[in-house]
């Protein structure tokens, strides 16, 4: 149900912003000086606490283009499936070794790891999971709930994977990897976030609500549900067509090399399940204007295991900021700065696959040196 990347201006969450928004406003040209990517990443400013401690300090990697690099074959009829709660969940595997359990972002399937797949499956047993409602998993008809995905990808660990594996996970999928490693830490021994979703806390916030008057329960509350279904089912419908998805994939891509008919059809093709605009509809109304009681900070002070950020640092929508501020607040951390957009990960494989495995390496050894 990737086309559920549509959503309107005022859904704007720092939660998903990324992903929502890209699939709405018009194109941009991001080959742009420096300095207008800068006061884009001003509007995401972030408030709250500043944490103190020791980070590892990060490096900085630039990209070069993909040649010849290999990639996951694409099938339309989804590799191996799961069922989770009486619901169909759609994998890949491939590989030997310490088990990476990849979690794609907000719109996207297992088949946004492409390039990312075969290669860490010379040296490690990867999964790659499609979360429920998304790509090839069930487009379930449910209330959907930020914890959701996080109970899928906990059992998925304990009844799939069934041993110690590291998390690897990219916008909404990288805050759903932090919940996971915070629900199943026994069985977490590393966390990679790229470009994760996620807010921090703000203290100053108001946590009660207004009363309801009779006005607004029965009368201006059904008729916003009415227009909301016209204007979201309008988006939806626009959303999935394969010149949109192309136009707004641009958008968060800084090199669109990878901007292909693979990635348009991985989109496109969920898009087409008879139940994929209601699962839209629900995400947009339920799930994406109520994620303020899930904050980064509350799930990073419980995390136990060593993190990884591999960040694009020319994502229009959450830039290095961000990175930082998590590095601060998550003292064993490891930061990774990338010339890239939203998605590193198929923008520049490459890089992201070898910081990847030189932070896996470096987990290794002081594993090794733990069991001496």
């Amino acid at each position: 149900m990737a086309s559920s990347c549509a959503v309107s201006p005022s859904v704007r969450t720092e939660f998903l912003n990324p992903i929502s928004n890209r699939f709405f406003y018009p194109s941009r040209n991001y080959h742009r000086p420096r300095s207008k990517c800068e006061m884009n990443r001003r509007g995401f400013a972030l408030k709250g606490i500043v944490a103190s401690g020791v980070s590892v300090v990060g490096s900085s990697l630039t990209p070069e283009p993909v040649q010849g690099a290999e990639r996951l074959p694409f099938k339309p009829e989804g590799y191996n499936f799961w069922t989770w709660r009486g619901r169909k969940i759609h994998y890949v595997v491939q590989g030997e070794g310490l088990p990476i359990v990849l979690i794609h972002g907000f719109g996207a399937s297992a088949f946004h790891w492409r390039y990312n797949i075969p290669e860490l499956a010379k040296n490690y047993k990867v999964y790659a999971v499609d979360l429920l409602g998304f790509g090839w998993s069930e487009k379930a008809i449910i209330e959907y709930d930020a914890m959701i995905w996080s109970d899928q990808v906990v059992d998925f660990l304990k009844e799939i994977v069934k041993e110690p594996a590291v998390l690897v996970g990219n916008s909404l999928g990288g805050f759903t990897a932090l919940v996971s490693a915070v629900g199943l830490p026994e069985q977490v021994v590393g966390l990679a976030l790229l470009n994760s979703a996620g807010q921090f806390g703000d203290t100053k916030a108001k946590t009660t609500k207004p009363e309801e008057t009779v006005l607004q329960k029965f009368i201006l509350k059904p008729l916003k549900e009415v227009f909301r279904r016209v204007v979201l089912g309008v988006l939806f419908w626009q959303a999935k067509q394969p010149a949109r998805i192309e136009s707004v994939l641009k958008n968060v891509y800084i090199n669109t090399s990878n901007v292909d008919n693979y990635l348009v059809e991985s989109i496109k093709l969920p898009a087409d399940d008879p139940n994929a605009g209601e699962v839209y509809y629900r995400l947009m109304t339920r799930f994406m204007l109520n994620q303020t009681e899930y904050t980064l900070d509350s799930f990073l002070s419980k995390l136990t295991c060593p993190l990884l950020l591999l960040w694009g640092d020319l994502d229009p929508w959450v830039g290095p900021a961000k990175a930082t501020r998590i590095k601060e607040f998550y003292p064993n951390t490891t930061l990774v700065n990338l010339q890239a957009g939203h998605c590193p990960h198929d923008e520049v494989p490459e890089l992201v696959n070898k910081a990847l495995e030189d932070w896996l390496s470096t987990l290794a050894a002081k594993s090794s040196l733990q069991t001496v």
